[in-house]
């Protein structure tokens, strides 16, 4: 049976949403007819009071950590939404959704101005953020999508050049010498590579699941790590272990390879750079392509082979190009 409505409240377009009408008033009363929420907001109304919004951004915000979507995420990319959140909720927690407009998306990004990449991870979150907000009935547009990014002041990421890579080798011992020769020659992202268990490996590679991405890929051993692997001993569960056999962390490997970093002179080259390595070292070798590169670092986007080994890969195809055209010189002097 249905519930009458109070009053100056209609129900409004195909999915019946009510509206409490009357004078110059016309306000949505989002609460279900019959319940205690809908009866407050009603009495609020009539006093000549605006409801208080429930698609504040602290709303908003509050439904999408409780949405599989965010039980989905990377317990990395989880993190890092959490400082974008903490910045939302601080500057524009009780703003409401819809009323929010590019106007102030942009304004929010420019006032990050001093550190580009910060203000573009912001936004970005704030893209994904509004995109689920639509689904959710929380919005009916986007206001953040395709806001342009700010041009980045620091140095582009590249990879480490041999000559470190090689210097590098050659002072580090134990489980970092270990790490290390995991990252160059899997190409997977630091935590994948310290959440490898011995029970991973097989005679010929490795099986792992990417946290970022969710996805299953195999990685074949180079000679490399294979003799590295050999040489490692077993201290746990885990391949890059402590020697009272627990994990490693982020923060203690971050520390480990950081400390022969700064010995060599390769602060400019991060954890991260390694992942570049690799890629750019397999497009490098002729023959390779983009789905070669994939099928080691588990990229899913062709822009992103680009991003990682770009250089590499137009070098190469660069130098076959022009060898070809040797080649082909030669035959037409003959």
């Amino acid at each position: 049976m249905k519930t009458a409505l109070p009053p100056y409240c209609y129900p409004k377009g195909k999915r019946g949403y009510v509206y409490f009408v009357r004078g110059s008033t016309c306000q949505r009363i989002k609460s279900a007819p019959g319940t205690a929420d809908f009866a407050s907001e009603y009495a609020m109304l009539l006093r000549g009071k605006a409801a208080p919004s429930r698609t504040t951004f602290r709303h908003l915000i509050e439904a999408y950590r409780k949405s599989p979507e965010w039980a989905r995420l990377a317990a990395n990319t989880r993190k890092s939404y959490e400082r974008s959140m903490d910045y939302i909720l601080t500057r524009a927690g009780n703003v409401d959704v819809r009323t929010f407009r590019r106007r102030h998306v942009i304004a929010m990004r420019d006032g990050l101005s001093a550190t580009p990449t910060t203000a573009n991870r912001r936004i970005g979150f704030l893209s994904a953020l509004l995109k689920w907000g639509m689904d959710a009935d929380f919005c009916a547009v986007n206001v953040a999508h395709k806001v342009p990014q700010l041009a980045s002041t620091g140095r582009a990421r590249g990879p480490w050049p041999q000559d470190l890579v090689d210097a590098f080798r050659s002072r580090a011992t134990g489980r970092t010498a270990l790490l290390f020769d995991l990252l160059t020659e899997t190409g997977q992202r630091v935590n994948d590579v310290l959440s490898m268990r011995w029970s991973d490996l097989d005679a010929d590679g490795i099986s792992l699941t990417q946290a970022k991405t969710k996805h299953a890929i195999y990685i074949p051993m180079t000679a490399r790590l294979r003799r590295s692997l050999a040489d490692a001993p077993r201290k746990g569960l885990f391949i890059v272990a402590q020697d009272n056999g627990l994990r490693v962390g982020y923060n203690l490997a971050w520390k480990d390879i950081m400390a022969i970093r700064r010995a060599i002179g390769a602060e400019a080259y991060d954890i991260h750079a390694l992942r570049h390595y690799a890629a750019s070292q397999i497009a490098a070798l002729p023959g390779m392509t983009a789905d070669h590169v994939r099928s080691i670092t588990g990229h899913s986007a062709v822009d992103m082979v680009r991003l990682y080994s770009g250089k590499a890969m137009q070098r190469a195809r660069a130098k076959e190009a022009q060898e070809a055209r040797n080649i082909a010189g030669e035959n037409r002097e003959r």
